[in-house]
């Protein structure tokens, strides 16, 4: 998505053209009013003489008359639900199930004019719900919640249904992605329950933020879905200029599964729309009732030093003697098989692979890493704590043991 003033042409197509070239597949211009809109014209049309013929999206905020100059311009338009009709003043609402109904009219009659253009000129349209600015109405009814984010857009998707028009994709997105994806796999749910079929999902972490953090939230919301096989269009949004988006969509991208992996159909044990934690064994300080522990992969360093453990929540006072622990700080180290030249800190566990760490004189600080061929051929049966390396998918999970003398206890 551009960050330029959309009224200098110029600028927006320089940086159109900055994100076509890193990859961008389509491009997002705001158009918060009529003028805005009017100028993607002219922006377009130099986009297209220039040879790029990337699909724009025009992103409407609160002027559906900007929206309806848009669709006979661009290829899609992006509405929000939440502040494209109705209104947003933070009012707690008493409705009745008749004045509810009326305001579903209202909407109706205010929204199918611009169903109709994008009908009559072949436009897309994404019905786009930010957690952020819910109605007050959608408020009122649902609060704060995912379920209020899917009504909010289905109230939209079935307009637009009843009027035969179906070149429409939706999304659900939140600064938070746990609401995110619980948003988007409701929805799905939903449309599945109520037309028995499914229509296109842009997924997107709004205002993922900057550099590591933004990425990994992104990774987060984004990542889960795609691998649940949710998603079919892509934004990372960072707070950055948006040429440098692009090459974090597709790091996300590598690690899809093949097109024609087939997926078993399986009865889940818990539900996709919640997120209460799952019992889990107490192992050391993992499962129960214990945070999620965290792991640095030090594996490819060459040399480690103590001002390496910075990054990883560690800072090492030389006048002192003394480690500084910040409240991000890692549990565990993966070494491989290289031993650090100093001590580590007390709180922090290092981790090698087992025949590494058979050799090590020491070993009441570490912790060894079993391959499964490794595992199933020990016989020493020495630890009480290991981590037990899998290959899922082409990806690597550490699964963490406790062991008595023969048996394992997951």
């Amino acid at each position: 998505m551009t960050t330029t003033d959309t009224m200098d042409t110029q600028a927006t197509v320089a940086q159109c053209i900055r994100c076509i070239e890193a990859g961008a597949e389509m491009v997002r211009i705001t158009a918060p009013s009529k003028k805005e809109a009017e100028n993607l014209l002219q922006i377009k049309n130099e986009l297209r003489k220039r040879g790029y013929e990337t699909p724009l999206i025009a992103d409407i905020h609160f002027t559906p008359n900007a929206a309806e100059i848009a669709a006979k311009i661009v290829e899609k338009v992006r509405i929000n639900p939440g502040n494209y009709i109705d209104k947003k003043k933070f009012e707690q609402i008493e409705y009745s199930d008749a004045d509810y109904a009326e305001e579903i009219e209202r909407i109706r009659e205010r929204f199918t004019p611009l169903v109709k253009i994008c009908k009559e000129h072949g436009t897309a349209m994404r019905i786009g719900t930010n957690h952020g600015s819910l109605s007050d109405r959608i408020m009122s009814r649902y609060g704060d919640t995912a379920i209020g984010m899917v009504e909010s857009a289905m109230e939209f998707l079935r307009i637009a249904r009843s009027e035969n028009y179906h070149n429409i994709m939706l999304s659900m997105k939140s600064s938070n992605p746990l609401v995110m994806a619980q948003a988007y796999r409701l929805l799905v749910k939903h449309m599945s329950d109520e037309f028995a079929e499914c229509y296109p999902l842009h997924l997107g972490v709004t205002e993922a933020g900057d550099g590591e953090d933004g990425r990994i939230k992104s990774a987060i919301g984004i990542g889960s879905l795609l691998q649940d096989g949710i998603g079919d269009t892509i934004r990372v949004s960072l707070t950055e200029d948006p040429e440098f988006e692009i090459p974090v969509c597709k790091d996300l991208l590598k690690n899809l599964p093949a097109e024609n992996t087939i997926v078993a159909k399986v009865e889940l044990p818990y539900s996709p729309f919640e997120y209460a934690r799952r019992n889990t064994h107490e192992i050391i300080n993992t499962g129960k009732k214990h945070v999620p522990v965290v792991i640095a992969d030090f594996m490819l360093q060459k040399l480690i030093t103590p001002a390496d453990l910075v990054s990883i929540g560690y800072v090492y006072n030389p006048e002192t003697d003394k480690w500084k622990i910040t409240d991000q700080a890692a549990d565990y180290i993966y070494l491989g098989r290289r031993l650090p030249d100093f001590e580590l800190p007390l709180s922090l566990k290092a981790i090698y692979d087992y025949s590494f760490w058979l050799a090590l004189d020491d070993k009441s600080s570490s912790i060894p890493l079993f391959s499964k061929e490794e595992y199933l051929s020990d016989s020493k049966k020495s630890s009480w704590q290991i981590f037990l390396k899998l290959m899922l998918l082409n990806r690597i999970f550490f699964k963490i043991w406790k062991r008595k003398t023969e048996t394992a206890e997951q």
